[in-house]
């Protein structure tokens, strides 16, 4: 395993940001750390890279301890926060040199941090210079200076414009290859293009984790319709292998089945039956979006 969190809990003042977290992360895996604002991602990220320590439990990287081996686990992951920590009036290649030193790698592998990041057309720049994607690319390859086994990375794509996300959706997917990947974030989109698998964390609780694959496989269905007048909700609880509906608004519906059948029919025949005409009707499988919503709230 690259990753082993055990019972992890933290607590700032009277608010629990981690309540008795656990999850596995195995070699290979792009992870993704799904869930709102304030939901304790962050602070979970911190605790892997030994700049907070958890109240209790336990949690290791690559096999070394996060509280008696913090150097080990560092040498041994690289750390792309939120907040991109950048020097803006240094040039690209000074910028990694000093990172290079600080890590103590031979300067041969700023250049092929450069060509491994895109960062080849721009290097020669000042960070301040730069856009947001490249500045992007610039902590991802100041990531990846002393090859780590295991990255961490926090809303790497925030702030991006939709080409820059393509570019760096795009460079993570390459980098994941050889590494392991946490990769938080709150969007769903960013998940679904990147990952193999999603854990997502509520209120500072996991409550769900669920490969990618799983999902695309379920065979739930939501099926949208939007009716000419309002219907009560028991009448369509009664159509076969109902397990939810929820009014979204005006005479809008969300049906979910319990099955992969095509149940777009049976609410056509529904419609019909009931002297309502039917205003639009689209089926959709229950996706992460989904998910995540029901569990999020």
């Amino acid at each position: 395993m690259s990753i082993i969190v055990s019972d992890i809990t933290k607590t700032f003042g009277q608010q629990k940001a981690l309540q008795a977290v656990s999850f596995a992360i195995n070699k290979g895996e792009i992870v993704g750390f799904l869930g709102p604002n304030g939901a304790g991602k962050s602070t979970m990220m911190r605790i892997l890279t030994t700049y907070y320590k958890a109240d209790s439990g336990d949690a290791s990287v690559n096999g070394f301890d996060v509280v008696t081996q913090p150097r080990k686990v560092q040498r041994s992951i690289g750390y792309l926060p939120e907040h991109n920590p950048l020097y803006l009036e240094m040039y690209v290649k000074e910028y990694l040199l000093f990172n290079a030193r600080a890590y103590n790698v031979p300067k041969k592998r700023i250049a092929e941090v450069i060509v491994q990041t895109g960062l080849t057309p721009e290097a020669g720049k000042k960070i301040g210079q730069l856009s947001k994607g490249y500045r992007q690319r610039v902590g991802l390859a100041a990531t990846l200076l002393h090859e780590p086994d295991v990255l961490i990375l926090d809303e790497p794509t925030t702030g991006l414009d939709p080409n820059q996300l393509i570019e760096i959706r795009k460079l993570i997917r390459e980098i994941g290859r050889e590494k392991t990947i946490l990769l938080s974030t709150h969007i769903m989109k960013e998940v679904e293009a990147v990952c193999d698998r999603v854990i997502i964390i509520n209120q500072g609780a996991i409550v769900a984790d669920k490969k990618l694959e799983e999902l695309r496989q379920t065979e739930e269905q939501i099926i949208e319709v939007e009716f000419d007048y309002r219907v009560e909700e028991v009448l369509l609880r009664q159509l076969p292998h109902v397990t939810a509906v929820k009014n979204t608004g005006g005479f809008v519906y969300e049906i979910t089945f319990g099955t992969d059948k095509d149940m777009r029919s049976n609410v056509f025949d529904f419609a019909h039956d009931n002297q309502l005409k039917t205003l639009q009707l689209s089926r959709k499988n229950k996706n992460l979006e989904s998910l995540f919503t029901e569990l999020t709230g």
